[in-house]
């Protein structure tokens, strides 16, 4: 099958043809559909977070069971499904605790004999967080995936997997935005976009985008923005605490940056919470006033998949969908073919459009 692999980093992807172990206890093999491009595959693939290659990149993507190995009993051939990277075991601490997002025991889950995946010369390759979505055919734990609806697009579906989840999760579940909150999001990719619905979902108001790009700040007003700040013109924290008088209740910050993220903290009002969901350099110290964070009782937090319980949340993005109340076709800019794959980082390299999705033949 078909793989766009990760060779060396900085690097481009290459397309190869590569084997599927056998299945084991607990395993799936999954026909892929369609996978996302998201902003956090490329960062290692740029290098800003070290990552040891070969991998098949892709976390975000949907397909249909093909076979299943011993054990399984969530699934059985012909489910449709979503994938996901926050694998749980259902028995550590934080799984009991209701927190499977952040399983403790997570690799020992996935931890299998053999290597998934075999080049033509026989040498391992990994799939990225254990999924691979950029691979014609998935060999994933059943702990990886939550079944959907037959009646759910499946290319719109492979946006539940990461964008989605993460986004309206970082507004739903993280931070738990109350109705009538004032709510500010700072990027407007594919999670940006995802935050800006949670929040229209969740009752915010005003819901204020903000970006550099003219273009998304219009998709931003499409899925729910009430109120849009260009930051290549002005300057977004003066103008969010202007049209908030004072500071929001609620800020998000999509894109992984020191200076958003410190953008994000200055933005808030008394008592706000800014939670920081895009993957800001492990290296990075990030510098917020004492006095406000203490004097003003304000917050800031991380948000590691939107906190999700994905086996709950993502047949309840399905239904939202399916029922008018989630715009995922509109956070969608472009299809390619996985021979395109390097095109359309190219594209978010440039910081252009939302979600590019790779399409698979069935």
């Amino acid at each position: 099958m078909q793989a766009a692999v990760l060779r060396k980093v900085p690097g481009e992807l290459e397309i190869e043809d590569l084997t599927v172990d056998a299945l084991g206890p607990h395993e799936l093999l999954v026909r892929t559909a369609h996978a996302g491009l998201c902003h956090s595959d490329l960062h290692f693939i740029d290098g800003v977070w070290a990552i040891d290659p070969p991998l098949v990149m892709g976390h975000e993507g949907a397909g249909i069971v093909e076979a299943v190995g011993p054990d399984v009993s969530y699934v059985r051939p012909g489910d449709h499904v979503v994938t996901c990277v926050s694998a749980f075991c259902g028995q550590c601490r934080q799984c009991l605790s209701g927190r499977p997002h952040l399983c403790e025991s997570r690799e020992s889950v996935l931890a299998r004999p053999a290597p998934a995946l075999r080049d033509r010369d026989g040498g391992a390759v990994r799939p990225f967080g254990s999924l691979g979505t950029f691979a014609a055919e998935m060999l994933v734990h059943e702990h990886a995936v939550a079944k959907i609806r037959d009646d759910m697009p499946l290319d719109i579906a492979a946006l539940i997997g990461c964008a989605v989840t993460t986004g309206v999760g970082a507004v739903v579940r993280t931070a738990a935005v109350e109705p009538g909150s004032a709510v500010a999001v700072v990027g407007c990719g594919g999670i940006g976009l995802a935050a800006i619905q949670g929040a229209r979902l969740i009752g915010a108001s005003p819901v204020i985008a903000v970006d550099i790009a003219a273009d998304k700040l219009a998709r931003a007003r499409v899925v729910g923005a009430t109120h849009t700040v260009n930051a290549r013109d002005i300057d977004a924290v003066e103008a969010v605490r202007e049209l908030t008088g004072g500071g929001v209740d609620y800020s998000f910050e999509a894109i992984g940056t020191k200076h958003t993220a410190e953008q994000c903290f200055a933005m808030l009002g008394r008592h706000g919470t800014a939670t920081v969901i895009g993957m800001v350099p492990a290296d990075v110290k990030l510098e917020i006033s004492g006095a406000a964070l203490f004097g003003q009782e304000q917050k800031i937090q991380g948000s590691m998949m939107g906190s999700n319980r994905f086996r709950l949340d993502m047949p309840w993005y399905c239904d939202l969908y399916l029922d008018g109340r989630l715009k995922l076709d509109e956070m969608i800019t472009a299809h390619r073919p996985l021979a395109e794959i390097n095109e359309g980082y190219d594209v978010m390299r440039r910081g252009e459009g939302a979600r590019t999705v790779i399409d698979f033949p069935l």
